[in-house]
This record gives C-alpha cells, structure tokens and sequence, in this order.
C-alpha cells in the first residue's frame, strides 16, 4: 500500500499542552494594559539531549530553529502599548560553557551554574554581571573541591567539574554501586561544610552561594517588570531535571511550566523530548506572530 501511514502513536505536542501553550500567548483579562513573556528554556535534556560528555551536547535542529524563530520575535521592538517577549536559558552550566554549547542569539539572557551567574548575549558577545565571592566562600569552595576530589579517588567514571561558585559531581560513566557511594560522599562533604548539595540526573552539584533555578526565574521577572507597574511578566518555563522543579515551584496561574521527559513534576504539562517542546514552541511562536 502506497501513501502515507496512518499512526497510532502520541502525537509530538499532546493537546493539553498545545492548549495550555495558546492560552500563554493570550492575555488574561485580569493583566493590566502590557503584558511581557519571558520564555525561559533549561539547555541539556531539554533542547540538548543528554549525552556522556557534556562538551558534545548541542540542540536538535528542531529546537535551535525553534530558539532562532522566538529570538527573532523578541527582537521586534513593542509597540508604546503592546506586548512584549523575552527569552532566557536558565542552566547549570557556568555562564561561559552555556553561552558557548548553546549559541545563543543576541537579545538572549543566560542565567548559569543555577543562577549564580547572569548575563545577555549582544551582538559582540555576553554582557555578563560579575560573581564575586567573599573570602569565605573561596575558601569554601577550596574545601568543597578537595573533598569531592575525595569522593572520585577510585572510582571509575566519576569526575568533579569545576564552577566558578561551585563544584559538581558527575557520576553519568560510574557503575551503580560506585555512583551511589560518591553521591553519598558528596553529601557529607556538604554537610560538612554547611552547604546545599542539589542532586540531578547524575550529578550532585554544591555551590556557595544560595541560589536556585526558582530564585532566578523570579529575578528575571522582577528585572521584566521593574519600574513599570502597569507591566505584568508571564513566565512559561521548561526543563526535564529535578532542579527545574525549582523553577515549577514559583510559576503562577497565568504561568506555564512544561516537563520535557518522564518523571514526577509540579509542571501543570508534559512533552516527550526536545523536538516535541520545539514543536510546541513554534506553535507558540505562530501565536504570537498571528
């Protein structure tokens, strides 16, 4: 039989979500006169898949032309009283790997290593906010290094990478057994130390300085909405990892937070993979060119 197939299979963009996605684009008749979206995107395991080196990773051609289209659109200078959009990526990776691995376009805010560090991509590079640390947290971090440097010792596969406010665990190339007991090690030396470990998909990372995912988002749309108090920032936000859920936590009603991927979540939708959020994303883009 010639033709095309007909297919039983999920569809990339389940319904709910599509729907939910429009609705975003709309401007509920509770926000005041302008409204702006802030588009924030996690990088690897959500435009990225996830791979064992994660100097590899890079989008899917689906979503970088998805990210290139939503830039494009944010670009378009408002009207006096219209809409505006932005668009971030918010990652774990230090500021200096997430511009490099993700090519951002100009306009874009980058939010790395969980919100420690903040900048915006221009068209002569990243325009990026300075991290200073204290005395205390240099030594800190000194301490964090050595004593996860500890926890690898002999075990195959594990590796600490270096931030400059944090150190993190990666046990994606250990076996089982190994993994477990340096996540346990590298909780102890957090303990040890007084600081948060963040556990995620093979990685505990521990920072010095308190940040978060969530804590990033709402300063994203604090800094949307600063000085204009008839301004309203709507946020849709995805990731596919535990510390986006930080992110899900403080999103609102008038908000939209998508998991991409398996796995318990607070985000009120859902999509397979990095291609079905880039098919969502285009459908809101479509939206907001209408």
């Amino acid at each position: 039989m010639s033709g095309a197939q007909v297919s039983d299979a999920e569809p990339a963009v389940p319904p709910s979500a599509l729907a939910a996605a429009l609705r975003f684009a709309g401007r509920p008749d509770h926000v005041p006169a302008r409204c702006a979206r802030l588009v924030a995107l996690d990088f690897d395991g959500t435009l990225a898949p996830l791979v064992d080196d994660p100097s590899a990773s890079t989008m899917t051609p689906a979503a970088r032309a998805a990210v290139d289209r939503l830039a494009s659109l944010a670009a378009r200078p408002a009207p006096p009283d219209g809409d505006e959009l932005r668009l971030a990526l918010v990652s774990g990776r230090n500021l200096t790997d997430l511009a490099a691995r993700s090519g951002a376009p100009a306009g874009t805010y980058l939010v790395g290593s969980h919100g420690a560090e903040t900048g915006r991509v221009t068209v002569h590079g990243v325009d990026a906010v300075p991290l200073r640390l204290t005395d205390a947290q240099v030594d800190a971090l000194e301490r964090l290094r050595e004593g996860l440097q500890d926890a690898v010792d002999g075990r195959r596969g594990a590796w600490v990478q270096d931030k400059p406010s944090a150190a993190v665990l990666h046990t994606r190339l250990c076996g089982a057994d190994d993994a477990r007991a340096a996540a346990a090690d590298a909780d102890a030396v957090a303990a040890r130390l007084g600081l948060h470990a963040m556990h995620g998909k093979d990685v505990v990372e521990i920072a010095v300085v308190a940040t978060s995912k969530g804590i990033a988002v709402e300063r994203l749309r604090e800094e949307l909405e600063e000085g204009d108090d008839r301004l309203r920032a709507l946020v849709l936000y995805a990731g596919d990892d535990t510390t986006d859920e930080a992110a899900f936590e403080v999103l609102g009603p008038d908000d939209l937070g998508v998991k991409v991927g398996p796995g318990s979540t607070l985000a009120t939708e859902r999509v397979a993979d990095a291609d079905a959020l880039a098919d969502l994303l285009e459908r809101l883009a479509d939206a907001l060119d209408g």
